[in-house]
């Protein structure tokens, strides 16, 4: 039997951190060998919040696919491709404006979100309110059976279902693009330093890239459990940072241990964070070691991204071939 078909990708603004991988990239590994993966750099995406700012997004590009070298996305299983590379991302996009509801679009949950979250941008432009029709249209050009998201990314893919039935039933066709599900993936709230949601935005985000020095710097500085305040104080470590941390990458009697002594105020905060830290060290030192090898090869990364965006671009073709001919527009090139 064939393999079903999923689609992901990553906006590169910038290198990616632990809730990234723990949220989606281990996934995505994972999923490499029993599904038929295209992957993708969103750069296009980029731009709904940095548009002031394109001189970011080519060396963010590197910086993402070197992360997705470290942990192991591999190019001989999977699709890799760039999306501004192949343009019939855009080209679906504009046809699939002229028929989607304004209100669809800002009743996505995620459009507040972003603006509560990135309230000193100025984002009141198309792009930041048609993102997440350009994310449809990025899913139904590969004809992707799923995608795979956590709980709070289930209205994205729900708003593409319902923007695939209004297509079939405007142009009275039926399967010219294939209702995506969402594939539900063990997606863990990683929390920042700060205990807000670990994201590039808030300032709060430990990177995989991130050298030894940098890590412990940031993880003594992680706040724990707010409530004890002495030594002597027992813990809570279901509100502790650091112990989310340690659920992520010690080993369990190491979890077990924290977890008992912390409650009976058995160890304290800033041997908590020492053995969290060396653990965290040993587990991201082969990633960081993998990732390492590709400084300086840019050319060969993108030579890499060309050969998967060619694949890309054959699948997209086809499917715009379709669409053209059900919307009237299949009379020809002008050359």
């Amino acid at each position: 039997m064939a393999k079903k078909r999923i689609l992901s990708g990553n906006r590169p603004t910038g290198k990616l951190h632990w809730g990234n991988y723990f949220g989606a990239l281990k996934q995505w590994v994972e999923l490499q060998d029993s599904y038929e993966c295209f992957f993708f750099i969103a750069d296009w995406h980029a731009l709904t919040t940095d548009y002031d700012h394109p001189e970011k997004i080519k060396p963010s590009v590197m910086e993402v696919l070197k992360d997705w070298m470290a942990v192991g996305i591999d190019p001989k299983k999977s699709v890799l491709f760039l999306q501004s590379w192949v343009k019939e991302h855009a080209e679906l996009h504009l046809l699939l404006s002229m028929m989607t509801p304004l209100g669809w679009l800002e009743r996505v949950p995620s459009f507040k979100d972003m603006q509560q979250e990135l309230r000193d941008r100025d984002l009141n432009m198309y792009g930041f309110l048609g993102y997440p029709l350009l994310q449809s249209a990025d899913i139904i050009l590969y004809q992707a059976d799923s995608v795979p998201v956590g709980e709070d990314q289930v209205a994205h893919i729900e708003l593409t279902r319902e923007i695939v039935r209004r297509f079939h039933h405007i142009t009275k066709t039926e399967k010219v693009f294939v209702e995506p599900k969402p594939l539900l993936t063990k997606t863990p709230r990683i929390p920042g330093t700060d205990g807000r949601k670990m994201s590039k935005s808030f300032g709060n985000a430990i990177y995989i890239a991130d050298d030894d020095a940098t890590v412990r710097q940031k993880m003594m500085a992680t706040i724990t459990d707010p409530a004890r305040k002495r030594r002597e104080d027992p813990g809570n470590p279901d509100v502790c940072n650091i112990f989310s941390y340690h659920k992520l990458t010690s080993p369990k009697k190491d979890v077990d241990m924290v977890d008992r002594e912390c409650r009976r105020a058995g160890i304290g905060c800033v041997e908590c964070k020492k053995l969290c830290i060396e653990n965290a060290l040993q587990f991201w030192q082969p990633l960081r070691e993998r990732r390492e090898t590709w400084d300086g090869k840019e050319q060969e990364l993108l030579g890499m991204m060309r050969e998967g965006s060619v694949k890309a671009q054959t699948v997209a073709a086809k499917t715009m071939e379709r669409v053209r001919e059900v919307m009237g527009l299949n009379y020809g090139t002008a050359r």
